[in-house]
């Protein structure tokens, strides 16, 4: 019998958690053919999420429990979590029920019938709509600039994984790892399944603006060069611009020298624009050199506290 690994990363979901447990268990309570096990990686919640979660496992010892020390943040833990997963094939979902757990057998009939990958793409969502629109925006642009690899457009990283592809996954070093560019860059076979992605059940998402900054300047750093090069080219194209409007000014001077006045407007105006360009190009190389850092660095993905069920392993 082939064995599921149902994994959710957590962070005060303390609404949720024991009703997506409860759907997951509908899912396989009709898919009989197969042993499951559900595993939650919580980020050292505050709220009862925990308590919730570790209740749960005393009555049914396929939910296991890892416990990090802190809050190792939404990139490292989940990729934490696929490490520790030994399950045929992994089932990666959040724990809001964004992610439908009613798209599990499809899941499984597509893995069957032979695809290593399967990843789950929202194709429309009931979120709003313009952060849908801005979402669908930069996978464009991400895939679109993107060096080596096709990046799936509309893919969170839901979906199913098999135990090859975790495999590779736990020889992979890389302490800030951006996971959704993996699926192609490792080369493994895949098929896309579309959903519909509702809205949150319970509570409020624990996403910001600088957390969406993170994730989204990851991409660009771990598969695009374009940043960088950009640096080159519009300073390139500003420098010709600058020595075509000197030589404009300095004609026109010539020309009507008494009654041309260059003023200072032009000058704070350029002063403030190069200035700004500048500026930007040293944070686009700033993140580069942030990813260098936590490269070199080799901090250990997270520190767990606590294990709940793996004692007979």
């Amino acid at each position: 019998m082939k064995k599921i690994t149902v994994l959710t990363a957590c962070f005060n979901e303390e609404e949720n958690v024991e009703i997506l447990y409860n759907e997951v268990k509908k899912q396989f309570d009709i898919l009989p053919q197969y042993e499951y096990e559900h595993l939650f990686i919580d980020n050292a919640s505050t709220d009862n999420t925990v308590k919730i979660l570790k209740t749960i496992a005393s009555e049914d010892k396929k939910v296991k429990i890892i416990v990090n020390a802190r809050n190792f943040g939404h990139i490292r833990s989940p990729f934490y979590g696929m490490q520790h997963a030994f399950g045929d094939a992994v089932i990666s979902m959040v724990a809001d029920l964004q992610d439908p757990p009613e798209l599990i057998p499809q899941l499984l009939q597509k893995w069957e019938e032979g695809f290593k990958i399967v990843c789950a793409v929202k194709d429309k969502s009931k979120e709003n709509p313009l952060m849908f629109m801005l979402r669908k925006t930069y996978y464009t642009m991400l895939d679109k600039f993107s060096e080596g690899s096709h990046q799936i457009k509309n893919f969170t990283g839901f979906g199913l994984y098999d135990k090859k592809f975790i495999d590779i996954l736990r020889t992979i070093e890389d302490p800030y790892p951006y996971f959704r560019g993996l699926i192609s860059e490792l080369g493994f076979d895949y098929t896309t399944v579309t959903y519909v992605q509702p809205r949150r059940l319970h509570g409020k998402t624990k996403n910001n603006f600088y957390t969406l900054y993170d994730i989204g300047m990851l991409g660009f750093v771990n598969h695009s060069k374009l940043p960088l090069r950009m640096a080159s080219f519009i300073g390139f194209t500003v420098a010709v611009i600058s020595i075509i409007v000197a030589l404009v000014y300095f004609v026109f001077k010539l020309i009507y020298w008494y009654e041309f006045s260059a003023g200072t407007a032009p000058l704070v105006i350029g002063l403030f624009f190069f200035s700004s360009v500048q500026l930007f190009f040293i944070g686009i190389i700033g993140e580069y050199v942030g990813a260098i850092h936590t490269q070199v660095r080799k901090r250990p993905l997270v520190v767990e506290r606590e294990r709940v069920n793996f004692d007979e392993e």
